[in-house]
Order: C-alpha cells, then structure tokens, then sequence
C-alpha cells in the first residue's frame, strides 16, 4: 500500500458536485475526473466506499417546504442516489475501476441489495463499493446514510467532500474574514451549530469516535493528500 495514513474510507460525495458548473444533472467531465482521481487512491491499496445524494437531480427536504408528503419526496430523492451511483459507477469502470451499487431499497436488475457483509467482503477485494438510496427510510440524510454505512463497514475515517475548504466559524461565501478551523471537536461542531453535518449525522460519528475529514474536492490531488494525513481541511474529531 502506498504512504496513506488509512485503510477503509467512507467518502461522501454530494449530487451537486456531480452536476458541475451546469447546477442540475450530471456533467460527463467532472464525473470523468472524479473516477480518475478515485482510481488513483484505490490503486494505492485504498478500500473506499462511497455514499452519493441525489441533490442535482431531486432535493426532498426542498420538495417538502413546497407541499409534498416528506416522506413520499425523500422516497423520490433515495430514487436520485441511485442514479447518481449508477453514473459513477459507469464512469469508474470505464476508468478500470470494479464497481458495485448496493442499494437500500431493493431493485435487482441495477444494483445489489445491501448487506453488510457483503459489503465489506467487496471491499477486501478490491472493488468500490457504492452505497445508494440512503438509508431506505424518509427523514434521514445522505450525510446520516454516510456515518451509519462508515460505522457499518468499520471504516477508519469519514471523509466529505465539498466545495470549500473544510470548516468554517461562519460561511466563507458572506463573510471574507471567516476563519478556516484546521481541527475542531464533534462537540464544538454541535455547540457552536457550524452545519458541517446534520446533528444525527455528527452525533453518531461522535459517539463512535469516527474521525471525519471535511475537504474540497475541486482541488485535484486534496484527497490522496488528506489520506497521508497531510494539513488539508479539517479535521473533526
């Protein structure tokens, strides 16, 4: 294995960075990029799984200020994962990348169903396992599907990809002065209500003492650099 500080990672990739600079859908290019750099990490030893939201194609907590049933609009958004996984999986396999789609609400004829140990005997061989649908329940995030399936797998850390730079004491995009946290507390993230990560998302990696690595993925070369444990984003423990 190469020089990387963890074994099993669980990265967590939004729908909207799939979408690219067009904001809906999925852009081939950043797709193709992401494989690239994602085959890059498992050519290194890497086990990763991957837990994708279906943002770019259909938001339900949005859907639901608007009138929908939540639960029927997460349903719909659970439906958005899975595209969203099948996609990448597309693209990583052309990339030369063996892919499965596990997925929590049962569809045979495009995705395995989940199962834990299945999960991780794939991840033992070799393969990139995705997880897709959430949880197979409403009122759940992709960001809480993330932290269950990384405590699931016994992952070492938790890595969420974003589009800026880790941790902010507010948000960089209204305020210039704000100040990039190189390593902060799950607790302080709570205290101090930063938004990292639903409360349930951040309570279950607390309570299992799951590091989590909070970084942009738009920086080429950030995440092989945050699993060698090198200064990038931040770390939340």
């Amino acid at each position: 294995m190469a020089d990387f500080k963890y074994k099993r990672v669980l990265l967590k990739l939004s729908g909207e960075h799939l979408a690219g600079d067009q904001g809906y859908g999925i852009d081939p290019k950043v797709i193709g990029g992401l494989a690239e750099q994602i085959k890059r990490i498992q050519d290194g030893g890497i086990e990763l799984a991957i837990t994708v939201g279906g943002g770019n194609i259909f938001r339900g907590m949005a859907a639901s200020t608007e009138g929908m049933d939540r639960s029927q609009a997460d349903y719909i958004g659970m439906l958005a994962t899975v595209m969203n996984a099948l996609a990448l999986q597309e693209a990583l396999e052309r990339a030369g990348v063996f892919t499965r789609v596990q997925s929590a609400i049962e569809m045979h004829e495009v995705a395995e169903t989940y199962i834990r140990r299945r999960a991780i005997r794939h991840l033992e061989k070799g393969r990139v396992v995705i997880f897709a649908a959430g949880t197979g329940n409403p009122y759940f995030t992709t960001d809480t599907t993330a932290a269950l399936r990384a405590c699931e797998i016994d992952a070492d850390v938790f890595m969420k990809a974003t589009k800026v730079d880790g941790v902010y004491d507010c948000d960089p995009a209204t305020n210039p002065d704000a100040r990039l946290f190189e390593r902060i507390s799950y607790l302080d993230v709570l205290t101090k209500e930063l938004h990292v990560m639903d409360s349930t998302a951040i309570s279950l990696c607390m309570d299992n003492q799951l590091p989590l690595i909070v970084f942009n993925l738009g920086v080429d070369g950030n995440m092989e650099r945050a699993l060698r444990g090198e200064p990038v984003g931040t770390v939340v423990y």
